[in-house]
C-alpha cells in the first residue's frame, strides 16, 4: 500500500473520475478528503467508504465561491498540515458552439476549471513549502492540449491549468513539492453520458483502442503521480486517452 497513512485532498470527489480516484487512493491506504458542491453525492461516497472500512471524508466545497474555498482550506489545514497530496480534479462544462455560449457560462467554466484550482492550491500550499514535501496533481483535459469543438472556453481553462502546472512546478522544485498534470481523453463520466448517442459513437471510433476510458483508468495515472515511484518527476503532462492524442 504505497499511500498508507498519507492525507490527500481530491476535489470533485462525489462523481466521475474523482470519485474513482478517491476510492483508489483510500484502498491504497490513504486518508482521503473529498470536496464537492454536491453534498448528497459527497456524503454518499463517504458512507460507501465507511462500509468498506476505508477512509474518505466529505467536506463541502464550491469552487465558484472564494469564501467556500477559504473555509475548505482552513478546515483541511486544521485536520492535517501539511497535506501529503492535492488533486485538483473538479471540472464542469456544457458542450455547445462558442457563439452560443452565454457569458455567465464562461465565468462558471473558468471559476471551476481554473481559478478554483488556483485559489485552493494557494490556500493549501504554504505548509507543503514549509515542510519541503508534498505532491499536487492537476486534472486538466486533452481539450486543453489540442482543442475541442464545442468546448472552446473549457479548453482555454484546461490549457491554463496545464500552464499553471508547469510554472508552479518550476517555482516549487526548490521546495521539493512536485506538481504534475493528468489529461483525460473521453471518459465514461456523467458528463459524457449526457452527450448525444451519435457524438459518443464518433468519439469511440476516433480512439485507436476503440473504446472510452473508464474513470479508474485515469485514476491510475493520478495515483502514480502521488506515489513514491514519481519522486523524480515534476512539471509533466500525461494524457490518458487510448491514443486519441499523442505527443510529438
Amino acid at each position: 500500500m504505497e499511500l498508507k497513512d498519507r492525507t490527500i485532498v481530491v476535489t470533485g470527489g462525489a462523481s466521475g473520475i474523482n470519485r474513482a480516484t478517491a476510492f483508489l487512493l483510500a484502498r491504497e491506504g490513504a486518508r482521503v478528503i473529498i470536496g464537492d458542491v454536491d453534498e448528497m453525492g459527497g456524503r454518499k461516497v463517504a458512507a460507501e467508504a465507511a462500509s468498506e472500512r476505508i477512509s474518505i471524508e466529505y467536506l463541502p466545497l464550491d469552487l465558484t465561491d472564494k469564501g467556500s474555498i477559504d473555509r475548505f482550506a482552513a478546515a483541511v489545514n486544521e485536520k492535517k498540515s501539511p497535506l501529503d497530496g492535492l488533486v485538483n480534479g473538479a471540472g464542469w462544462d456544457e458542450i455547445q458552439p462558442f457563439l452560443e455560449n452565454p457569458p455567465e457560462m464562461w465565468d462558471r467554466v473558468m471559476a471551476i476549471n481554473l481559478m478554483g484550482a488556483i485559489r485552493l492550491t494557494r490556500g493549501l500550499l504554504p505548509p507543503m513549502v514549509e515542510a519541503r514535501a508534498g505532491k499536487i496533481v492537476n486534472v486538466a483535459s486533452d481539450a486543453g492540449r489540442v482543442g475541442s469543438m464545442g468546448e472552446t472556453v473549457y479548453a482555454a481553462a484546461k490549457g491554463g491549468l496545464i500552464a499553471f502546472t508547469k510554472s508552479l512546478a518550476r517555482e516549487m522544485a526548490r521546495y521539493q513539492v512536485k506538481v504534475n498534470c493528468v489529461c483525460p481523453g473521453p471518459t465514461d463520466t456523467p458528463l459524457f453520458q449526457r452527450q448525444p448517442e451519435r457524438m459518443k459513437e464518433a468519439l469511440t471510433r476516433a480512439i485507436p483502442f476503440r473504446r472510452i476510458a473508464q474513470p479508474v483508468e485515469v485514476s491510475y495515472a493520478v495515483a502514480f503521480f502521488l506515489g513514491p515511484r514519481s519522486d523524480y518527476i515534476t512539471g509533466q503532462v500525461l494524457s490518458v486517452s487510448g491514443g486519441l492524442t499523442m505527443n510529438g
